[in-house]
Protein backbone atom coordinates (compact mmCIF):
# COMPACT_ATOMS: atom_id res chain seq x y z
CA UNK A 1 0.00 0.00 0.00
CA UNK A 2 2.74 2.00 0.89
CA UNK A 3 4.68 1.91 -2.86
CA UNK A 4 1.40 2.46 -4.19
CA UNK A 5 0.90 5.91 -2.06
CA UNK A 6 4.60 6.77 -3.14
CA UNK A 7 4.01 6.31 -6.38
CA UNK A 8 0.48 8.52 -6.76
CA UNK A 9 2.27 11.10 -4.80
CA UNK A 10 5.52 11.33 -7.11
CA UNK A 11 3.41 11.00 -10.23
CA UNK A 12 1.34 14.16 -9.24
CA UNK A 13 4.39 16.17 -7.71
CA UNK A 14 5.87 15.33 -11.46
CA UNK A 15 2.87 16.80 -12.91
CA UNK A 16 2.42 19.86 -10.83
CA UNK A 17 6.37 20.25 -11.77
CA UNK A 18 6.00 20.29 -15.35
CA UNK A 19 2.66 22.30 -15.62
CA UNK A 20 4.70 24.88 -14.01
CA UNK A 21 7.94 24.46 -15.92
CA UNK A 22 5.20 24.82 -19.01
CA UNK A 23 4.03 27.81 -17.66
CA UNK A 24 7.38 29.71 -16.98
CA UNK A 25 8.72 28.47 -20.52
CA UNK A 26 5.73 29.98 -21.83
CA UNK A 27 6.17 33.35 -20.35
CA UNK A 28 9.99 33.20 -21.02
CA UNK A 29 8.32 33.09 -25.00
CA UNK A 30 6.13 35.47 -24.85
CA UNK A 31 8.59 38.14 -23.27
CA UNK A 32 10.94 37.20 -25.75
CA UNK A 33 8.60 37.86 -28.67
CA UNK A 34 8.89 41.06 -30.15
CA UNK A 35 5.57 43.84 -29.22
CA UNK A 36 2.88 43.52 -32.32
CA UNK A 37 3.49 47.73 -32.34
CA UNK A 38 7.35 46.82 -33.42
CA UNK A 39 6.36 43.61 -35.50
CA UNK A 40 3.96 46.03 -37.63
CA UNK A 41 6.85 48.86 -38.19
CA UNK A 42 9.18 46.08 -40.37
CA UNK A 43 6.65 46.71 -43.15
CA UNK A 44 5.61 49.97 -45.26
CA UNK A 45 3.31 50.03 -47.76
CA UNK A 46 4.17 52.90 -50.47
CA UNK A 47 1.81 53.58 -53.02
CA UNK A 48 3.25 55.25 -55.94
CA UNK A 49 0.59 55.71 -58.35
CA UNK A 50 0.21 59.45 -57.58
CA UNK A 51 4.23 60.31 -57.91
CA UNK A 52 4.83 63.10 -60.22
CA UNK A 53 8.16 62.68 -62.33
CA UNK A 54 11.22 64.22 -60.56
CA UNK A 55 9.59 65.37 -57.64
CA UNK A 56 10.86 63.14 -54.71
CA UNK A 57 9.14 62.71 -51.47
CA UNK A 58 10.13 60.77 -48.11
CA UNK A 59 8.91 57.96 -46.34
CA UNK A 60 9.73 56.41 -43.40
CA UNK A 61 10.91 53.10 -42.70
CA UNK A 62 12.60 51.52 -39.81
CA UNK A 63 13.31 55.14 -38.35
CA UNK A 64 15.32 55.71 -41.92
CA UNK A 65 14.52 57.61 -44.61
CA UNK A 66 13.30 56.23 -47.82
CA UNK A 67 13.56 58.40 -50.73
CA UNK A 68 10.86 57.66 -54.03
CA UNK A 69 11.95 59.63 -57.09
CA UNK A 70 9.83 58.59 -60.17
CA UNK A 71 12.52 59.38 -62.75
CA UNK A 72 12.39 61.36 -65.49
CA UNK A 73 11.51 59.95 -69.18
CA UNK A 74 15.22 61.90 -70.44
CA UNK A 75 17.15 60.33 -67.72
CA UNK A 76 18.99 57.11 -69.48
CA UNK A 77 17.39 54.02 -67.69
CA UNK A 78 19.67 52.28 -65.47
CA UNK A 79 19.97 48.72 -64.07
CA UNK A 80 18.55 50.02 -60.62
CA UNK A 81 15.26 50.90 -61.95
CA UNK A 82 12.56 49.72 -60.64
CA UNK A 83 9.68 49.73 -63.29
CA UNK A 84 5.90 50.20 -61.96
CA UNK A 85 3.20 50.12 -64.63
CA UNK A 86 5.55 51.29 -67.30
CA UNK A 87 7.22 54.14 -64.84
CA UNK A 88 11.20 53.93 -63.67
CA UNK A 89 11.10 54.84 -60.31
CA UNK A 90 14.27 55.34 -57.23
CA UNK A 91 13.69 53.79 -54.13
CA UNK A 92 16.35 54.14 -52.13
CA UNK A 93 17.65 54.51 -48.25
CA UNK A 94 17.79 58.35 -47.85
CA UNK A 95 21.07 57.64 -46.34
CA UNK A 96 24.62 58.83 -47.75
CA UNK A 97 26.49 55.61 -48.20
CA UNK A 98 29.60 57.77 -46.95
CA UNK A 99 29.18 58.32 -43.09
CA UNK A 100 25.04 58.38 -43.30
CA UNK A 101 24.21 62.15 -43.95
CA UNK A 102 21.02 62.72 -45.73
CA UNK A 103 21.18 64.10 -49.08
CA UNK A 104 19.18 66.87 -50.54
CA UNK A 105 17.56 66.27 -54.29
CA UNK A 106 18.29 69.16 -56.50
CA UNK A 107 15.41 69.26 -59.29
CA UNK A 108 17.05 70.98 -61.74
CA UNK A 109 20.20 69.04 -61.84
CA UNK A 110 18.37 66.13 -61.30
CA UNK A 111 21.57 64.85 -58.50
CA UNK A 112 21.09 64.40 -54.47
CA UNK A 113 23.64 66.71 -52.88
CA UNK A 114 25.25 65.82 -49.69
CA UNK A 115 26.45 68.45 -47.80
CA UNK A 116 28.52 66.81 -45.37
CA UNK A 117 31.42 66.48 -47.71
CA UNK A 118 29.92 66.69 -51.22
CA UNK A 119 29.29 63.59 -52.48
CA UNK A 120 26.63 63.77 -55.38
CA UNK A 121 24.00 60.99 -56.75
CA UNK A 122 22.22 60.96 -59.85
CA UNK A 123 18.46 60.46 -60.04
CA UNK A 124 18.98 56.13 -60.07
CA UNK A 125 21.05 56.98 -56.79
CA UNK A 126 24.13 56.09 -58.30
CA UNK A 127 27.49 58.06 -57.37
CA UNK A 128 28.59 60.58 -59.23
CA UNK A 129 31.17 62.74 -57.42
CA UNK A 130 32.90 60.70 -54.34
CA UNK A 131 33.70 60.51 -51.50
CA UNK A 132 30.55 57.87 -50.84
CA UNK A 133 31.60 54.32 -51.45
CA UNK A 134 28.92 53.27 -53.78
CA UNK A 135 25.07 54.19 -54.85
CA UNK A 136 22.51 54.59 -52.31
CA UNK A 137 21.01 51.28 -51.15
CA UNK A 138 17.97 49.97 -51.75
CA UNK A 139 15.64 48.47 -49.31
CA UNK A 140 14.08 45.10 -49.60
CA UNK A 141 10.84 45.57 -51.49
CA UNK A 142 7.72 42.98 -52.73
CA UNK A 143 5.92 44.78 -55.81
CA UNK A 144 2.32 44.76 -55.36
CA UNK A 145 0.46 46.61 -58.16
CA UNK A 146 1.29 49.90 -57.86
CA UNK A 147 2.39 49.51 -54.45
CA UNK A 148 5.25 48.59 -53.10
CA UNK A 149 6.01 46.56 -49.58
CA UNK A 150 9.17 47.52 -47.70
CA UNK A 151 10.51 45.28 -45.36
CA UNK A 152 9.86 42.17 -47.66
CA UNK A 153 12.30 40.69 -50.24
CA UNK A 154 10.21 40.37 -53.36
CA UNK A 155 12.14 38.63 -56.69
CA UNK A 156 12.89 42.06 -58.26
CA UNK A 157 14.61 42.84 -55.39
CA UNK A 158 16.89 39.84 -55.16
CA UNK A 159 17.53 40.37 -58.84
CA UNK A 160 19.26 43.64 -57.52
CA UNK A 161 21.07 42.40 -54.74
CA UNK A 162 22.08 38.96 -56.79
CA UNK A 163 23.35 41.70 -59.31
CA UNK A 164 25.64 43.29 -56.62
CA UNK A 165 23.57 46.63 -57.54
CA UNK A 166 22.45 47.10 -53.81
CA UNK A 167 23.75 45.97 -50.35
CA UNK A 168 21.67 44.05 -47.95
CA UNK A 169 19.92 46.56 -45.55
Amino acid sequence: MSDRRQFITGAGLAAFTGLGALGVLYGAKRSWDPLPSVAAAGFTTIDVSAAEENIPYTEMWRGKPIFVLKRPKQDKPNDRDIVINGARFMITVGLCTHLGCIPAYDGAQRKFLCACHGGEFDSAGEVVKAPPPRGLDIPPFKMDGSKLVLGEEGPEYKKLLAAGLTNKV
